[in-house]
C-alpha cells in the first residue's frame, strides 16, 4: 500500500531591499489613486477649464488694446521729487572717498552751446565766501574765473530748466534743493585753488542748510588743463604738508557734455574731508563749467 504524500509549505525569503521596493511600489500606486479621485469631478458635475472652451475671433482693436495693457508700466508712488517713473543714466563710479560720481553725454552740445552763449554777456570777476578774517584782497588769487549765477527760468531756451531737471532726476534730489546755476569760464592760466564746498560752521557762522553735494556740468572741451581734482582722494595727501594750489590726486578731464556728481556730506550729514577739490589751471583753449550746488533742506 503506497504512503500518502505529505503536504509542505514552501516558504519564500525575499531579502530587505527587495521588500523594501514592493513597498515603495505600493505606497506610490496608493498616491497616484487617491489624487486621480480628488482630481476626478463627482458625478454629474462638469469639469471646470480656466481658459477658453473654444477659439475665438479676436479683432485688431482688441489685439491692440491686450498688447498696450501688457507694455504699459505700473505706476510707481509719487516721492519727493513728484515723478511716477524712473530714469537711466549711463554712469561711472570714480571714488568712494569722496563720492564722486561720472556721467557721460549727460548734455546734449547744443544745450551747452546756449547756457555759454546766455551766460558770456553777464560774466564778472568770481568771488568767494569769505571767512573769518578774510577780505577781497587776501583771496584774490584763490579763484580767478570770471562767471555769472543763472536760474533756469532765466533762459528762454529752456536749457538750464532741462539740465536742471536732468539733475533733479540724475540725483534723485528734489530741484528745490538746488541753488541758481554758477556759469564759470577760466581762460588761459587761470584756476581755482582746492577748497571745500560745504560750511563749516566754525569759520562760517551757523547755516541754515548744508552743501551736500555738488554737479559740475562741462560746457566745453579743454585742450589742456582745467581738470578737476581731488588731492584727498581715498585719503591721500591728508598728513598736512599738501599745498593747496598743486594739480594733484584723482583728475577728471572736462569733456563738453560730460557731467561730475560728488559729495561734500556723508550719509550720516558729517563734513566728507576727502571732498577737497579744485580746478587745475588752463593751458590751452578755455574752460566752461556750470555748478548746480545741491543742499541738505529745500531752499526754494
Amino acid at each position: 500500500m503506497a504512503r500518502p504524500r505529505e503536504k509542505t509549505s514552501r516558504v519564500v525569503k525575499l531579502k530587505l531591499p527587495v521588500v523594501l521596493a514592493l513597498c515603495c511600489s505600493s505606497l506610490l500606486c496608493g498616491l497616484l489613486i487617491g489624487q486621480r479621485q480628488v482630481a476626478s469631478p463627482a458625478v454629474g458635475q462638469p469639469h471646470e477649464y480656466s481658459g477658453r472652451r473654444k477659439l475665438e475671433a479676436v479683432s485688431e482693436e482688441q489685439l491692440a488694446s491686450l498688447q498696450a495693457e501688457e507694455t504699459k508700466p505700473e505706476i510707481l508712488p509719487v516721492t519727493d521729487t513728484g515723478r511716477t517713473y524712473l530714469s537711466r543714466f549711463d554712469y561711472q563710479v570714480l571714488s568712494f572717498k569722496p563720492r564722486a560720481v561720472l556721467f557721460r553725454n549727460f548734455t546734449p552740445p547744443e544745450k551747452c552751446d546756449e547756457i555759454v552763449k546766455l551766460a558770456e554777456k553777464q560774466l564778472a570777476p568770481s568771488g568767494l565766501a569769505l571767512r573769518k578774517g578774510e577780505t577781497d584782497e587776501t583771496t584774490k588769487d584763490i579763484r580767478t574765473s570770471s562767471g555769472t549765477f543763472l536760474a533756469a527760468h532765466q533762459d528762454v531756451t529752456g536749457s538750464l530748466d532741462w539740465v536742471e531737471r536732468a539733475i533733479s532726476e540724475a540725483t534723485m534730489i528734489p530741484i528745490e534743493h538746488g541753488e541758481a546755476f554758477n556759469v564759470l569760464r577760466y581762460e588761459i592760466g587761470q584756476k581755482y585753488n582746492s577748497h571745500y564746498d560745504y560750511f563749516a560752521t566754525d569759520e562760517y557762522g551757523p547755516q541754515d542748510s548744508q552743501r551736500m553735494a555738488s554737479f559740475l556740468l562741462y560746457l566745453s572741451d579743454v585742450e589742456e588743463g582745467g581738470e578737476t581734482m581731488f588731492p584727498y582722494e581715498n585719503g591721500e595727501n591728508m598728513d598736512g604738508g599738501y599745498d593747496f594750489q598743486a594739480c594733484i590726486g584723482l583728475k577728471v578731464k572736462p569733456r563738453k557734455g560730460d557731467g561730475l556728481l560728488f559729495y561734500s556730506l556723508t550719509p550720516n550729514g558729517s563734513y566728507d574731508k576727502t571732498s577737497l577739490h579744485g580746478s587745475c589751471p588752463v593751458v590751452r583753449g578755455q574752460k566752461w563749467v556750470a555748478t548746480k550746488w545741491i543742499r541738505d533742506k529745500p531752499i526754494r
